[in-house]
């Protein structure tokens, strides 16, 4: 079954520090664009000809290479506006599980933050974070484009989006403004629910050292 388009989960208008004409340009008309184009290179991997596959050149690696920066491109997305919300406030802040491994993991809270917000001012594209089952810890990770800088076996919970489309239109090159934005939009209650499913997933996986 093709991929589809999700909804925003909040109207247009709702943010604080994001716009409405950000919003659609980069879900209505960016976004959209990954999900077509994983559907389409889905439709065509079938039928291309795997006999003159070669890694200098073939009609199978554009594909495949291609379907990774696409379908992470839509991922990360669906990630990045799942977890905004409106009337959360500057100082909204999570808490349960999700805190204590923040906490536990970045010195506190606000360290959290100042390191998010410092990987998203030296990222090219993305700063995600994510579980890692291998030490159970949460991470932040830089990721220049879609499909570089994601490490294999950590779960996702959050993102960052950091590309120029996100914020220039409101906040022209002052990228560090847009951050703060992000911050006071954060629905910390899906975050954490996105915490509790990587760790159940880690504990499926049975490689999870938790501390």
């Amino acid at each position: 079954m093709p991929f589809a388009v999700k909804d925003l989960p909040f109207a247009k208008d709702a943010l604080d520090g994001i716009s409405a004409k950000t919003l659609e340009t980069h879900h209505d008309k960016l976004y959209p664009g990954y999900v077509n184009k994983r559907n389409e290179i889905d439709a065509a991997l079938p039928n291309a000809d795997k006999s003159k596959a070669m890694q200098t050149y073939s009609e199978y690696r554009a594909l495949k290479l291609e379907e990774t920066f696409n379908a992470d491109g839509q991922i990360l997305h669906e990630l990045y506006f799942s977890h905004l919300g409106p009337n959360q406030g500057a100082e909204s802040k999570p808490t349960g599980a999700l805190a204590e491994a923040l906490t536990r993991d970045f010195g506190s809270f606000e360290k959290f933050v100042e390191d998010l917000s410092a990987c998203g001012m030296a990222a090219r594209g993305w700063a995600t974070v994510a579980l890692d089952p291998t030490d159970g810890k949460v991470h932040t990770f830089l990721c220049d484009v879609h499909n570089q800088g994601g490490v294999w076996g950590t779960i996702p919970i959050m993102t960052l989006d950091v590309y120029e489309h996100a914020y220039f239109i409101d906040y022209g090159s002052a990228r560090a403004d847009y951050i703060k934005a992000f911050f006071k939009n954060v629905n910390w209650k899906k975050v954490s629910e996105n915490f509790e499913k990587a760790q159940q997933m880690a504990k499926i996986s049975g490689t999870a050292s938790m501390a």
